[in-house]
């Protein structure tokens, strides 16, 4: 009902909303930050730092109502004018995931709500405080009722109508590769708009030629930083034979010396994992990679000591001599675990960075300029890091991936209004007098 005053309300007027959002959630991005931490689990520093992303994010869309939205194109009738208008879609639902519990749902709701849609958004039912500051931002800053509406509960009870309904004309969904299939399926069928972000196996290659400390510091934030809890996680380092050995020395080294305890003290490097079955799932993929025949170099259990008791703790785990057909070098365990997989030449790196269902993020550590452009040409993945870890991402650039990982369908910068609007082409003649 709230949508055809908020489709024709003037873009940079929406706009001008989005910016009032983004300064009243950086007045509070203490208080979000540590909410953040006391539900997801990750660093306060980490919890700060999404929020001010977060923040960002409404920042570049508000100024994406100021941008052009269309094109002009000539034609065979000089008495005809011929322009593009980009429209919204509709009602949009958004589900968003527990791991970026801020910056996600933002990243989805900014353009959406930019673009003159209004928005549905199930968060994900681990974290619904966070989601709620993003309402009571919005809401302060004068979005119309009816525009942004947020709807908790589960996915059976909340997910699947939102999917199921023809009223909602695209659905936008971060998560696991089983939902997410699903969620495809249900949306292709009904005939809606669909974009899934889903799982990732991401690469850390290390050439001979790398800087092995900044490889390592690279690696360990990649797959260390958030307990490893991100879709752009590194969860393999494929590392050149001439270089494994000393690679591997010092990152056990690095790795000893993080410290790891409740997400709120401020000395705390990781954090716990989000719940108890997500702490089961990564100890049962723990003692696969075991059972499969790879050699725990570190960790692999709950660390030891009264202060972990009261939360969901894993060791940041190594594996070395992984096999690229181990369950543990082939699924996405989201969780601090870390596969090295040895490799004998470029060649054969790049092919075993590829051999996985997934495409989302890679990165290559080298000061060979031709091999970088090699990896950078060969990897089959929608976000490529050259001596940059495979974590991370700006708002003002596409995101998503590529095979299992997405829909091909990118979400932030400006392909984020591919997805958000639809084309509607004008043919503007004189009349004839």
């Amino acid at each position: 009902a709230a949508l055809p005053a908020w489709r024709n309300t003037a873009p940079p007027a929406r706009g001008a909303l989005l910016l009032k959002a983004a300064a009243l959630l950086e007045a509070r991005v203490d208080k979000v930050a540590r909410d953040l931490t006391l539900e997801e689990g990750k660093t306060i520093g980490e919890a700060r730092g999404e929020t001010l992303r977060a923040v960002s994010i409404f920042r570049y869309f508000a100024g994406q109502t100021s941008e052009p939205l269309g094109e002009t194109y000539p034609s065979a009738n000089t008495a005809t004018f011929i322009y593009t208008a980009r429209v919204p879609v509709g009602v949009v639902g958004l589900i968003t995931p527990w791991n970026f519990p801020i910056a996600i749902p933002v990243w989805k709701a900014a353009p959406a709500l930019a673009f003159g849609n209004t928005v549905v958004m199930k968060p994900a039912a681990l974290t619904p405080l966070t989601a709620q500051h993003i309402a009571e931002c919005l809401h302060e800053a004068g979005i119309p009722a009816g525009v942004f509406n947020l709807v908790h509960g589960s996915g059976r009870a909340v997910g699947n109508p939102l999917v199921e309904d023809t009223r909602v004309a695209a659905i936008s969904f971060t998560g696991s590769n089983s939902v997410g299939n699903g969620i495809i399926a249900t949306v292709n069928k009904r005939g809606g708009r669909v974009q899934c972000e889903m799982g990732g196996k991401n690469p850390m290659v290390v050439l001979e030629d790398a800087d092995l400390d900044q490889a390592v510091e690279l690696t360990i934030a990649g797959a260390f930083r958030s307990t490893g809890q991100k879709c752009t996680a590194t969860s393999r380092a494929i590392v050149l034979r001439p270089v494994l050995e000393a690679f591997t020395d010092k990152l056990l080294e690095r790795a000893r010396t993080l410290k790891v305890g409740a997400g709120v003290e401020p000395d705390v490097w990781m954090g716990p994992q989000v719940s108890a079955d997500q702490q089961r799932t990564v100890l049962e993929y723990i003692e696969v990679g075991k059972r499969e025949g790879a050699e725990l170099l570190l960790g692999g259990g709950v660390p030891s000591g009264e202060q972990y008791l009261r939360g969901h703790y894993v060791e940041p785990t190594v594996f070395s001599n992984v096999r690229p057909d181990m369950r543990i070098a082939q699924e996405e365990i989201f969780g601090p675990v870390l596969a090295i997989i040895p490799a004998e030449d470029r060649a054969t790196a790049l092919q075993l960075a590829n051999d996985v269902p997934f495409g989302l993020s890679a990165s290559v550590c080298t000061r060979n300029i031709r091999a970088a452009m090699e990896f950078v040409n060969g990897i089959e993945a929608g976000i490529v890091h050259v001596n940059g870890e495979t974590a991370g991402a700006e708002p003002q650039v596409p995101f998503g991936g590529m095979k299992a990982s997405g829909t091909y369908m990118r979400e932030q910068g400006k392909a984020a209004r591919d997805f958000y609007t639809q084309i509607k082409t004008v043919y503007l003649d004189l009349p004839a007098s």
